[in-house]
């Protein structure tokens, strides 16, 4: 005991500070069960355990987040980039549990996904409320052909959850748009690059103004993500900058009007990492949400990167606190950097999240059909690295170490149908049940890039009808997949280090995404029951 308090009170430890699976003293005391450590560490972080949570708050595919408060309630934007449904709405309470309650856009029309390479579709939303409606845009994003390839959308709904109207397109060329609603009842939209702001109106679908640049950043480096706050008869445009990777940060500016002109904080930049051995990295793209009772928080986006340069997980959504310092300028968490722990910033619990399941690109009509827990796939004639394929079922791989399993009843007919690790059709993993002239074999296969490989391929004893368990495993960058026939028949195929599943481990197209998991069906049609996810930090 006295040496751990010599260690924080004398060497600068933290007892806040996670290790490379972001496991604290904190953590270990209370796993170990030692009574005073544990009283000595709630008083340094000012909580008991139960009142501390770890960042990220949303883990996995979790990019580029924007936030509002109403009432009590906070929701929650993210990016899905090709995914459907596009753009989830989460809702909370406390800030740290999150569920998605609705979707930006849910109807296969309003997508305009079709042909979009993977890392395209929809960028960087922002949610925003105003007069009892609330407003989400983004940008969406096409493949690098044509005079245009970046489009503003926008939508509303007088709900959070939606339905959402029909998509409005603003065709400016830029990223990351936010809306700001004016205490003089205008309107603006904001991109990159810079600060550009253009006027709309109070619907969302009429543009007003042509775009005007009103600052271009502290830093000077990919200035994007703007944001407006109104506070005490300043405007304070929050901004990220230094690209996404290691220099990722963000950084504020202010000005008495609101189009100029700005003045950088002397605190710069808000949000940062700077220790280059911590897990948390990449961060920035954030935006300030205020609390009931005066208090301010921070949400942003951040990376954990395996062995210091592996994104397994895609970029993923944090939160601090933030408060405005005597001179009237935001700091977060006190200017120590991101936390790996911190005291939760109000009373909350975990909330049943169910599955968000998403498809890349809509299903065509019939293909995907859910009957209570068990969905039925009907696959087309592309396989999973085709951007036509759409028979395939997926959710976000939350946790370094997990495990994914589904039980398929095996198709009639000549295809294949299994379970998949996937990042984009350049990046993927399968184990599926591969039928050909009535032969039928246990089939592992990798596409990375461009290199593609069956690593398995058994001929197994296995008629239509029958089940078959099927599950994909994950302990870090080692990645296996495994079967199992009634009990009788059984193996394992461990494929050694997946990088190419990581943000960095492919050099093709656009990667801000994050590994994902589920099940397939190319040219069969198939079904599966009892899937289930389990993660371990």
């Amino acid at each position: 005991m006295e040496k751990c308090r010599y260690l924080v009170e004398r060497g600068g430890m933290s007892p806040l500070r996670g290790d490379g699976r972001l496991m604290t003293p904190y953590d270990v005391a209370n796993e170990g069960g030692h009574a005073e450590l544990l009283a000595y560490f709630e008083e340094v972080a000012g909580a008991p355990i139960e009142r501390m949570y770890h960042n990220p708050v949303r883990r996995g595919f979790y990019p580029d987040p924007s936030i509002v408060r109403v009432g009590d309630d906070y929701y929650m934007v993210n990016s899905t980039f090709v995914f459907f449904p596009c753009i989830p709405v989460s809702h909370s309470r406390d800030l740290v549990h999150w569920e998605v309650v609705g979707h930006a856009i849910e109807k296969p029309e309003w997508a305009h996904l079709e042909g979009l390479e993977g890392g395209r579709g929809y960028w960087a939303p922002d949610i925003s409320y105003y007069n009892g409606r609330f407003y989400i845009c983004a940008t969406l994003r096409l493949n690098d052909v044509g005079a245009v390839r970046r489009r503003q959308i926008v939508v509303t709904s007088d709900k959070p959850e939606g339905p959402y109207s029909e998509p409005v397109f603003f065709d400016e060329d830029g990223i990351d748009p936010s809306i700001f609603h004016d205490d003089d009842g205008r309107h603006y939209m904001l991109l990159n690059r810079g600060a550009r702001i253009f006027e709309i109106d109070e619907t969302g679908t009429k543009r007003l103004s042509e775009a005007k640049l009103i600052y271009y950043g502290t830093q000077k480096r990919a200035p994007e993500g703007p944001h407006i706050l109104k506070r005490d008869g300043w405007y304070y445009l929050f901004q990220a900058e230094g690209g996404t990777g290691v220099g990722h940060r963000e950084t504020v500016a202010r000005s008495r009007n609101l189009m100029g002109p700005y003045t950088p904080s002397p605190y710069n930049p808000l949000v940062r990492q700077t220790d280059e051995k911590a897990l948390i990295q990449r961060c920035g793209h954030a935006k300030p949400v205020s609390l009931p009772d005066g208090r301010w928080a921070l949400v942003y986006l951040c990376g954990r990167a395996l062995d210091g340069k592996w994104t397994m997980l895609g970029r993923e959504t944090a939160l601090d606190m933030m408060r405005f310092t005597p001179d009237g300028w935001p700091i977060m968490n006190d200017g120590r950097g991101p936390s790996d722990m911190n005291v939760m910033p109000l009373p909350g619990a975990p909330v049943e999240n169910k599955t968000d399941w998403v498809t890349p690109r809509p299903p065509m009509p019939g293909t995907i059909a859910w009957n209570g827990e068990t969905v039925t796939i009907a696959g087309g004639e592309h396989t999973l690295s085709d951007t036509r394929c759409r028979s395939l079922l997926l959710r976000r791989q939350e946790d370094f170490r997990f495990t994914f399993s589904a039980e398929m009843t095996v198709p009639e007919g000549d295809g294949e149908a299994g379970v998949t690790a996937y990042y984009d059709e350049n990046s993927y993993a399968t184990i599926g049940v591969h039928s050909e002239s009535g032969r039928r074999t246990i089939r592992v296969f990798e596409q990375a890039g461009a290199e593609r490989r069956v690593v398995c391929d058994d001929e197994i004893d296995v008629k239509p009808g029958e089940k078959i368990a099927l599950c994909t495993w994950a302990d870090g960058l080692t990645r296996g997949m495994r079967w199992n026939i009634g009990g009788n028949t059984a193996g394992d195929c461990a494929l050694g280090e997946v990088t190419y599943l990581a943000d960095e481990g492919v050099r093709i197209g656009k990667r801000f995404t994050g590994a994902m998991c589920g099940v397939y069906a190319v040219g069969v049609t198939a079904t599966f029951a009892g899937m289930a996810y389990a993660g371990e930090a």
